[in-house]
């Protein structure tokens, strides 16, 4: 299984044959979807790190504002609704199922309802474009770990991260455009690009290209608007405070760009698909009320999420899977990232 990871550094890194397969995995992180599932939720992402009870009620308060709610699972399903009729459109008879990391419904569980629906060979989504431990390595970990657990679970393919793929970068030059619009037609020339990602640490960033691959979508998305200044920085950093993560922090780089003369920022969430917790609270809770203190007019990008264009480029990309020696579209110079990932692809540390 490919899912797996191929060994030597002369393996494959790509599969050329036509596969056959019984379904599609969109896998995801989870989150709650009511107030009494919070806590427990953050226990498991803690993942039995110690992490002090305080630091889990501080970032519990996250989710207790919005009654509880994460919007990761509405939008997932949502998104998969999207696939549905997507694939009815184009006579792609697969049906699909969802998984979480962290909280319901769970990939042990899901991968035991593919079993008892017959499900033998199966293709995963990961809700990420981009390679690093915990956006894709971890989701490999997470299903093997998984199959391990399941007598009789089903066989699996991973769809290459897409960072690259016109069928995102497309989809995320219109929301950027339409956030831009949002601007006097006088000033837009002069409003800051802001791109923003998942932070990580940075021995995780040092074992993946995580970083390249964001710099690229950020060209390739500036390329697309026009635009030759623009700025990547993170959000969403957690962990121990000692340990080196990738910086500069969002909130720091917009009290940066006010005394620069900055005064107006579109921020771009690229390393997102969706506008789940760490978009709605990180950027349009924290960043939008720093924004506010310091004078900047800020106005935030609309994810991807259900734009036909990335709906039809997943469709897309199952296809590539099913096909012997496909095209597979990217824009840039770095070409089509992997299908097939080596054995030594985004350690974590």
């Amino acid at each position: 299984m490919s899912i797996y990871g191929a060994q030597g550094s002369d393996a494959p890194r790509f599969d050329e044959e036509a596969r056959q397969y019984d379904a599609l995995l969109l896998m995801s992180f989870g989150g709650p979807e009511g107030m009494e599932e919070v806590i427990p939720f953050l226990e498991n992402v803690a993942g039995g790190r110690n992490i002090p009870r305080h630091r889990l009620e501080a970032v519990a308060e996250h989710y207790l504002a919005f009654g509880g709610v994460s919007p990761i699972n509405a939008q997932n399903r949502a998104l998969i609704a999207a696939l549905e009729a997507e694939f009815r459109q184009h006579a792609l008879d697969l049906p699909i199922y969802f998984g979480n990391r962290n909280w319901h419904p769970f990939i042990a569980d899901t991968l035991r309802q593919m079993r008892d629906d017959g499900v033998k060979r199966a293709l995963a989504f990961f809700t990420s474009p981009f390679s690093s431990y915990s956006s894709c390595r971890q989701y490999r970990e997470d299903i093997i770990l998984a199959s391990e657990a399941v007598a009789g679970a089903p066989e699996f393919d991973k769809i290459r991260v897409f960072y690259n793929h016109p069928g995102f970068i497309e989809p995320v030059i219109a929301r950027t455009q339409a956030a831009l619009e949002q601007f006097p037609p006088e000033k837009r020339a002069g409003v800051q690009l802001v791109f923003t990602a998942h932070s990580i640490p940075l021995t995780m960033a040092q074992n993946s290209d995580y970083e390249a691959q964001l710099a690229e979508t950020c060209r390739l998305v500036a390329e697309g608007l026009g635009r030759v200044e623009y700025r990547l920085v993170y959000q969403s950093r957690s962990g121990s405070p000692h340990n080196p993560w990738l910086e500069p922090d969002i909130c720091d780089d917009l009290r940066q760009a006010v005394a620069a003369g900055i005064e107006d920022v579109v921020i771009v969430p690229v390393g997102f698909i969706s506008d789940h917790m760490e978009v709605v609270f990180d950027l349009d809770t924290e960043a939008k009320q720093v924004a506010e203190e310091i004078g900047i007019t800020l106005v935030r990008a609309e994810t991807v999420g259900t734009h036909p264009v990335f709906v039809s480029m997943i469709r897309e990309l199952v296809v590539e899977r099913m096909t012997s020696h496909p095209e597979r579209r990217a824009l840039g110079q770095r070409g089509p990232n992997h299908d097939i990932c080596p054995m030594t692809c985004c350690l974590k540390d």
